[in-house]
């Protein structure tokens, strides 16, 4: 079995906030910006989204792609480090809401490698025939730790999702191979303090900006620029391809910078590469399936092609995945099909509902029943 991309999609928030906006809020500038990282601009979730309502816009419309229904799904993975909470999982969040009632749900937290690491597993998983049909989110929230009075991180992240729908088939493609990788010694180089078990939620905490990223940049840069072409060479190896082969690179959309040292490490021409980090800025694990989104409905991505998707992340974490496309961009749904797929979410909606009043229900009739056992235990 191998383990196909037959569906994908992307949202972003509709806020946009420009180098010229933060100019307005940090001492910074268009050009400083620009000349440092290559974002214009980034979308920021307006009030009232989460990451689990941009995760579960990003899998619909991976869902109409690749003409699949929520009931279909076997497994959803939501590779995020912005939950909606602790938990429970962002990803089960998404399965209520999707109505995807036989689909196994967890989140997976490898920072910026994270869809890399959750494409994976469940690659993984539908080879072994465990599971035929997954859907693979990449989504963040990052504006929600971010401190936009430090200039050194502010002008870097934005938020959004990515989604994949992976399915299990017998023809040749599809994911080929897969490398992850972790130093857990460069932990303190990218983190969120505080919030865990170690720094709980307190006064200090929140006093001294420890719900805030931290990052230490240029030991994260010097990381990157030799851990991506690193892991691109390994990941084609185990696919026993070459850089020759390969049609398209898809790179975390961290840092033009980093992205360029890394083509020019790999010797591949910049037409090869991917880059859409100008309009969104560093979106963590959602960056890679946004530009995978993006290549495939640009054209940039045919069947057959040799897709390599590349990252790193908090962790430290790194990740490569050679993809052999074989799905076409399907043509647009009618107004009347896009109608009944988009039907089965009110259900879904109200089925959870009734569901939960039903569990109200039991409450109560189970305590209605206690306290007239009590009262007529205590008449005897």
């Amino acid at each position: 079995m191998h383990a196909h991309v037959v569906g994908w999609g992307k949202y972003v928030p509709r806020r946009v906030v420009t180098n010229d906006d933060l100019s307005r809020m940090v001492d910074t500038s268009d050009e400083w910006i620009r000349t440092r990282t290559g974002i214009r601009e980034r979308h920021l979730a307006d009030e009232g989204e989460t990451t689990a309502t941009m995760a579960l816009e990003a899998a619909r419309r991976a869902l109409e792609v690749a003409r699949v229904s929520p009931a279909q799904l076997d497994l959803i993975i939501v590779a995020t480090v912005t939950p909606d909470h602790l938990f429970p999982a962002t990803a089960c969040l998404v399965q209520d809401a999707l109505g995807a009632d036989h689909a196994a749900a967890f989140d997976l937290s490898a920072g910026c490698s994270g869809f890399i690491y959750a494409l994976a597993v469940a690659a993984h998983l539908l080879e072994t025939g465990a599971y035929r049909t997954a859907l693979v989110v990449g989504a963040e929230t990052l504006s929600r730790i971010t401190n936009w009075s430090d200039r050194a991180t502010c002008v870097l992240f934005g938020d959004g999702a990515g989604a994949v729908v992976l399915q299990a088939g017998e023809n040749e493609g599809g994911v080929l191979a897969t490398v992850l990788g972790a130093d857990g010694s460069g932990g303190n180089l990218l983190i969120l303090p505080a919030g865990g078990s170690r720094w709980p939620a307190s006064h200090r905490t929140v006093a001294e900006g420890m719900h805030y990223l931290r990052m230490q940049g240029r030991e994260v840069f010097r990381f990157a620029v030799r851990k991506m072409p690193a892991a691109t060479r390994e990941v084609l190896e185990r696919a026993d391809l070459s850089l020759e082969d390969v049609d398209l690179v898809i790179p975390h959309q961290a840092n033009r910078r980093i992205i360029d040292a890394a083509a020019r490490a790999l010797g591949i021409p910049e037409k090869a590469v991917y880059v859409n980090l100008d309009r969104y800025g560093n979106t963590s694990a959602a960056s890679i399936p946004i530009a995978l989104c993006e290549a495939a409905e640009e054209g940039r991505i045919q069947p057959g092609d040799l897709v390599v998707c590349v990252g790193f992340g908090a962790g430290l974490t790194w990740g490569a995945a050679a993809v052999r496309w074989t799905r076409p961009q399907p043509p647009p749904l009618s107004r009347w099909r896009r109608f009944v797929h988009r039907l089965y979410y009110p259900l879904a909606a109200l089925r959870s509902w009734l569901r939960r009043l039903g569990r109200r229900m039991a409450a109560v009739w189970s305590w209605v029943v206690g306290e007239r056992g009590d009262r007529d235990r205590q008449r005897s």
